[in-house]
């Protein structure tokens, strides 16, 4: 009762702090890209689009802080002996990403914020990028602690507990070297899809029409490559798992029994749960599974029963499969939305050539809803990963049963998952209705007015005459 409780206390906090940070890293650098611009060629036009999706920016960045810390409270509340046993190791990277990642950016996005016409160009534009090194800083970190529970590296055992010996094999563990850019490629499509909907919304309406087509065209030249080469780093991440976690690849297909070669994709099915081993394939792509596993045709992909069996003998009696249908659906859904953004990507990109962006109706009134398909996407990549390697916690040295916290009622669990989703359920309608009202506010409507200086409202050097009210502040 306690361990299905604390999983799926730590799943949903897992989950909806997920949705933030990849808006948080792809609109840092944005910002950033947009506040180059301004510094490069002067124009007013690129450093007001900077603080319009600033404000964005600084929605997200306060709501992820939130989620971020009551998942790391969740390590010594619900799993203090896996944080007990896994501590040396696991520790280090999070102190690192607490110590070094997350002070240089919420130190320098202070100094953004406050710094508009006290700082020079140099030194804003500086800030700016600094927040956004931090915002990938701070993922290298988590990616490599979340890395070595895919597959520990850099230890050896002492008094029945890994200790770290190499700081650096955490940070060239293959499973880390092609998670970590899989996550940031992730979250420059992200942020970029957020911000195309935001300026699609605005030139349907008619609202500053060559000004956010200026920001339609940043938003697609970041996301096409960025969504190719998510595809591309994705596909060849599932080829170090099928090296490191088989179990994982062989649940994503569903595979009950071995494969020789030229093993066979299916793109959908009826079945094949952890009790059916049988499962009813309606569309199978031929020899996709190999080359998607092992880059070759010919390769051998093995099966779950298999492999379950080569695991009692390794680790004992139990059952090592994980939840097929979770494998099997969130990789699909994953990969089939990725393939959907990017010919969406392409869309765009083929009415930038043809010079018909500004005008093109449906592609501006679809634009917005495809803002839901990244954050779909992230999510279904996360339960990928995360489900694909129980029942272990760190693969090959410890359960996920064996972890939880031993002096946590279950009744504590349950008061505890439902604080944290009252607490959620407000933080989330509060970070959309704040997203909607700041990004459908018009352009020189500046929320970051009255935050950073008196003269900032309605200065000669904006350009423009903000509204100064009530509404135009963002509070913290």
């Amino acid at each position: 009762m306690n361990l299905d409780l604390a999983r799926w206390q730590f799943a949903m906090t897992s989950i909806y702090h997920f949705l933030f940070v990849p808006v948080t890293m792809g609109l840092a650098f944005l910002v950033a890209l947009l506040e180059t611009a301004w510094y490069r060629n002067g124009d007013e036009t690129y450093r007001r689009l900077a603080r319009f999706f600033g404000a964005l920016l600084l929605i997200n960045v306060a709501i992820g802080v939130v989620t971020g810390l009551i998942q790391e409270f969740e390590f010594g509340m619900n799993w203090s002996t896996y944080s007990r046993l896994v501590g040396n190791v696991f520790g280090g990277p999070l102190a690192m990403e607490g110590l070094v990642a997350f002070f240089l950016e919420s130190t320098f996005l202070g100094i953004w914020i406050f710094g508009w016409n006290r700082l020079s160009k140099r030194a804003h534009l500086v800030t700016i990028w600094l927040v956004a090194a931090g915002t990938i800083l701070s993922a290298a970190f988590i990616m490599a602690a979340n890395s070595w529970m895919q597959h520990p590296v850099g230890y050896t055992m002492k008094n029945g507990e890994p200790q770290l010996t190499n700081i650096w094999a955490l940070f060239t563990n293959p499973t880390f070297v092609w998670a970590y850019p899989h996550v940031v490629l992730a979250a420059l499509v992200t942020g970029s899809i957020i911000m195309l909907g935001v300026a699609a919304w605005q030139m349907h309406r008619q609202q500053a029409v060559e000004t956010f087509r200026r920001v339609a065209v940043i938003s697609l030249a970041v996301l096409l490559p960025s969504i190719v080469l998510a595809i591309f780093v994705g596909s060849e991440l599932g080829v170090v798992e099928e090296k490191y976690q088989p179990m994982k690849i062989a649940a994503a297909e569903a595979l009950w029994n071995s494969c020789p070669s030229h093993c066979p994709f299916s793109a959908i099915q009826i079945g094949g749960g952890n009790n059916d081993e049988t499962p009813t394939q309606i569309i199978n792509i031929p020899w996709l599974l190999s080359i998607l596993a092992t880059n070759s045709p010919n390769g051998p992909v093995q099966g779950l029963n298999q492999l379950n069996a080569q695991y009692q003998q390794e680790y004992g009696p139990g059952n090592y499969v994980p939840n097929v249908f979770i494998q099997y659906w969130s990789m699909r859904v994953m990969a089939y939305l990725a393939t959907l953004i990017m010919l969406f990507a392409l869309w765009g990109g083929w009415l930038i050539y043809r010079k018909k962006l500004g005008h093109a109706k449906w592609f501006l009134r679809i634009a917005p809803w495809v803002v839901i398909l990244p954050f779909l996407m992230n999510t279904a990549g996360w339960l990928l990963t995360e489900n694909g390697r129980q029942p272990w916690i760190v693969q090959g040295l410890m359960k996920t049963a064996n972890g939880v916290s031993p002096s946590v009622s279950a009744t504590d669990i349950w008061i505890s998952i439902l604080v944290f989703l009252a607490v959620f359920v407000a933080l989330g309608v509060a970070d959309a209705w704040m997203m909607l009202r700041y990004s459908r506010r018009p352009l020189g409507q500046d929320p970051l007015a009255k935050i950073t200086s008196p003269e900032e409202a309605g200065s000669p050097a904006s350009g423009t005459e903000f509204v100064d009210d009530d509404e135009s502040a963002l509070v913290y």
